[in-house]
């Protein structure tokens, strides 16, 4: 395999430093989402909302140093919705037992204040479908990962369970392995969720490297 100039990171923890290629390393960002972040849609994730710097911070070191940035998303499509179990339903109801409140219903609108001062008002879209307004990166990480898409260092990848490696074949999976990705990087929300079940498929499957 390629080896292109090998990075030296310091560590903290037992292992005190690692020697990684960046040809093969990637960082992956999971579900930093409107739904998940917006301060009305999520008034109580303030530790989310605050690791939004840190991780502006490491997207430009990644692709600094040559590193592709896995954006790995909620972003379901209608046959999703036939085959997603019930317990993720409930889990993800307003009402914590109906269907009709939960996966791909309509979430109606909201008034926000744009960047600008001014205010407007957005369709929030159905609950975590791909391609509607509460299922796209919050705040400036939007921009950042439109930046990154028209450039070629970020890819965006849909992912259907709390894992975005959960199934036989995944988008994720399927391009880390056809560019023989062996090491990741770990940022996003929620940490003992999402984030957590992808970096347990992972460990499965890749050889990891967990950055908090």
């Amino acid at each position: 395999m390629p080896v292109t100039t090998p990075l030296s990171l310091q560590m903290q923890g037992s292992r005190r430093s690692v020697t990684i290629e960046p040809s093969r390393s990637a960082l992956v960002i999971i579900d930093m989402q409107n739904f998940f972040l917006h301060p009305e849609l999520s008034p109580g994730a303030t530790d989310g909302r605050a690791a939004v710097p840190p991780t502006l911070d490491m997207i430009s070191g990644f692709r600094g140093a040559g590193m592709k940035v896995l954006w790995t998303n909620w972003g379901l499509d209608d046959f999703d919705l036939l085959t997603l179990p019930a317990a993720f339903y409930a889990g993800f109801s307003d009402s914590g037992d109906s269907m009709t409140d939960s996966f791909g219903s309509d979430m109606g609108n909201l008034s926000i204040t744009t960047s600008n001062g001014t205010n407007t008002t957005v369709a929030l879209g159905r609950k975590l479908i791909r391609g509607s307004w509460n299922a796209q990166p919050w705040g400036p990480l939007y921009p950042a990962m439109v930046e990154g898409l028209d450039t070629g260092t970020d890819l965006y990848f849909h992912k259907n369970r709390l894992s975005g490696l959960w199934g036989a074949q995944t988008p994720l999976g399927l391009w880390l392995q056809e560019n023989s990705i062996t090491t990741l990087f770990f940022g996003g929300v929620n940490a003992d969720q999402c984030v957590w079940g992808t970096l347990l498929d992972a460990y499965c499957m890749f050889a990891i490297l967990v950055l908090q």
